[in-house]
């Protein structure tokens, strides 16, 4: 039996569930009823039917409260897959994950400068299609297309109004659904990563917290109440445009004294190329860091790493900037935890001794002491994982998974 043979209620349930055993990866009948509202024998009605076709398998029985133990059921490996997009201001990576989020072939790399290159957004639609079809997985086990990006990005209209614009009264989503045939979902790159956090990693069962993107710019996901914190239309967590510095250094936004003119790994690369030339003493060579940003920022990350004093001083005051930032964040919400992520993050706990000397500087210390500040244990996939899981938030409201039978 296929999807397109039952009805358009039926249809729902099914795709209710299987966001639900994406997201709790093992669920018993009794947990998927409470998660999305329909009674326990009509969910067992469809699991059956499920299991029938060979896309629901069970896997074993949930811990003892007492009673009976409960069956859990699961998604079979192949049954979903999703594509994953991260855009970043110098590089794109695109990836087919399945349903636990592991990678289907490897993760697809490719330089893309997306400053003022008016093609950037039909060149990563059409490696899109590319990767798709190389993969030979049919359209119909895909899920969509979930995309991470930089920028000033509306949500609710698909606009990023920084980069990546379609050149058409189209916005973004609808534009490359309409070329590749699959929905596609697009959020700030900062807030998927909350979204990873919150769903995979270090924050699963946390309520209020924080996920700082240490990258070109320094982003922010939200966690609030429990749910990934968006605001009206998607601009929550601009931290890195807080005006917290008296300076004339223009941003990137047309204002001055912002987080980002201080903090992100493209000033601290600025600041280690101007140190070189005035001959600071580092084991570093200028050449290092004159190729790909990614490589350079990698070769700082590495020097750092190993005891390197000049480049420990360049992200210590760059940690020290981004701590003044987190007092005012913990001033207004009082969160429980700050996890750090990005491509800065692979850093590690270099950057937590000044982040928390600025906190001793900046915070009254009793709304301080109980916060953590922790590096993400998801590393650079955080964005992909975010990516993914943004798709299936999105899963049950507009796309029609046509299953499949063994």
């Amino acid at each position: 039996m296929t999807m397109g043979l039952v009805s358009k209620k039926t249809d729902l349930y099914r795709k209710e569930i299987f966001k639900t055993l994406y997201f709790e990866k093992a669920a018993s009948c009794a947990d998927i009823s409470a998660k999305i509202g329909k009674s326990i024998p009509l969910i067992t009605k469809v699991l059956n039917d499920l299991i029938k076709e060979g896309v629901v398998i069970e896997t074993g029985y949930a811990s003892s409260t007492g009673g009976r133990r409960a069956l859990l059921y699961s998604l079979k490996e192949d049954t979903i897959n999703i594509v994953a997009v991260a855009v970043e201001q110098y590089v794109t990576r695109i990836a087919i994950m399945n349903f636990k989020n592991e990678l289907v072939g490897s993760v697809y790399e490719m330089d893309l400068h997306l400053q003022k290159n008016d093609d950037s957004l039909n060149i990563i639609t059409a490696k899109i299609e590319e990767i798709i079809t190389a993969s030979g997985i049919d359209k119909t086990k895909i899920a969509g297309i979930g995309i991470g990006m930089p920028g000033f990005i509306n949500v609710n209209d698909g606009i990023n109004y920084s980069y990546l614009q379609t050149g058409t009264k189209e916005n973004i989503p609808t534009y490359m659904s309409n070329k590749l045939g699959l929905p596609v979902y697009i959020d700030n790159d900062s807030t998927l990563m909350g979204l990873a956090e919150l769903k995979f990693g270090s924050l699963y069962g946390k309520k209020n917290a924080m996920v700082i993107n240490i990258g070109w710019g320094i982003g922010l996901g939200v966690i609030l109440n429990g749910q990934v914190y968006r605001g009206m239309n998607g601009f929550a967590g601009e931290f890195s445009h807080i005006p917290l510095f008296a300076s004339d250094r223009l941003c990137t936004c047309g204002k001055s004294g912002c987080l980002d003119t201080e903090a992100p790994l493209a000033v601290i690369l600025e600041r280690a190329l101007e140190g070189l030339k005035d001959g600071q003493l580092s084991k570093l060579k200028e050449k290092e860091l004159k190729g790909r940003p990614e490589d350079a920022v990698d070769a700082l990350i590495e020097a750092a790493k190993t005891g390197d004093m000049f480049t420990v001083k360049l992200f210590s005051e760059s940690a020290y900037s981004i701590g003044r930032g987190i007092a005012v964040l913990i001033h207004l919400l009082n969160p429980e935890i700050f996890i750090l992520t990005g491509r800065g993050a692979a850093l590690g706990k270099i950057w937590l001794a000044p982040m928390y000397h600025s906190l001793n500087e900046h915070c009254i210390p009793s709304l301080s002491v109980n916060t953590q500040l922790k590096i993400s244990s998801l590393g650079i996939d955080a964005e992909l994982i975010g990516a993914a899981a943004l798709v299936m938030e999105n899963y049950a409201e507009d796309h029609l998974l046509k299953s499949h039978t063994n």
